[in-house]
């Protein structure tokens, strides 16, 4: 029996899904240090700036899930937790603004601080706070008389994060620079502003993690999906093979130069099952799922690149790990 028809599959009937006649299911499979470190594998199919995908190949789905849960709420990132507010009369609320502030993704590299004590205070030090400040002021134009665009009119009338400036502590001007730790998007609207209206605030950001707010967790999003397979039961050309192709996601089913269909890449396939919609295509198409091969997509804020954040979860799983044999030792 070949590799690829022992892989575990899970198929997709019109209703309900399948297992694998030969698949007795995760629960009857006994753990092999050896077979897993046989079956294995992480390969990366693409990396793009913040986005990287890539394939988790042959393990339990408790251990997939948990780097997903991983990512997305234990690995630590920098975000602005105080807001002190001195003068702000715009028409936004205190609280609003504040939480709008916390929400705007930081630059700075969370490995770098410590976790904030109380033995550092409510003003934290060098080493676990980054401390910025924000002071603006809408004005009127004199030298614009007749105009409708707002732009034109006022000066500051948008507050944008570019306009946070950094306030270093301590020797923190020495270590960093302000790229190093400012603001991500220079582009983020946090208010809008009228004549006379004015803001005039101090921000601390300290290190954090999702599990507490998710404005401390370092990625966008972080799931995964398990690998499609879809295979021809037989030959399908002309109608039916345009047919075919318009059941699945775009760029999965390939129309060949004799109109005959085939499976161009699975990879993609959203798994909808419009197939069964069309009587005299329901026993053209087997699909299915590998039950050990996941895709995982990762998109980054911007403070750590992703291939950063999965190491940095896989650094959180093994303390997580030693703490757990350290308690049964003890036990």
């Amino acid at each position: 029996m070949s590799v690829e028809s022992q892989r575990p599959r899970l198929y997709m009937d019109e209703h309900k899904l399948k297992q694998d006649p030969h698949d007795y299911g995760l629960a009857d499979e006994p753990f092999s240090l050896e077979t897993f470190k046989k079956k294995f594998q992480i390969v990366v199919v693409k990396y793009d700036g913040n986005e990287m995908e890539f394939d988790m190949i042959g393990v339990h789905p408790g251990i997939a899930n948990a780097f997903r849960r991983l990512m997305l709420s234990e690995v630590p990132s920098m975000a602005i937790e105080k807001v002190y507010i001195y003068n702000n009369t715009s028409i936004m609320q205190d609280e609003v603004l504040a939480h709008r502030l916390g929400l705007i993704p930081l630059r700075a590299d969370p490995r770098r601080f410590l976790y904030k004590t109380e033995e550092s205070g409510d003003q934290g030090n060098e080493h676990d706070t980054i401390e910025f400040e924000l002071k603006v002021k809408c004005t009127r134009r004199k030298d614009v008389k007749d105009s409708s665009n707002f732009d034109t009119i006022y000066k500051n009338h948008k507050v944008y994060s570019g306009q946070i400036k950094w306030l270093p502590k301590g020797k923190q001007a020495q270590i960093f620079s302000e790229t190093d730790v400012g603001c991500i998007h220079d582009d983020i609207l946090i208010n809008q502003l009228r004549p006379g209206h004015e803001l005039d605030l101090r921000l601390l950001a300290v290190k954090g993690i999702g599990k507490d707010h998710a404005k401390f967790s370092p990625v966008a999003t972080a799931f995964y999906r398990l690998l499609p397979e879809i295979k021809l039961n037989r030959k399908v050309e002309g109608k039916e093979a345009f047919l075919l192709q318009k059941c699945f996601s775009p760029g999965v089913i390939g129309i060949d130069e004799n109109d005959c269909a085939y499976v161009k890449d699975a990879r993609y396939d959203t798994c909808s099952r419009n197939v069964y919609r069309y009587p005299q295509l329901e026993d053209a198409v087997t699909m299915s799922r590998v039950r050990d091969h996941y895709i995982f997509n990762v998109e980054s804020v911007g403070a750590l690149k992703p291939d950063v954040i999965f190491i940095e979860a896989v650094k959180v799983l093994k303390e997580k790990c030693r703490k757990f044999l350290e308690e049964i030792e003890a036990a």
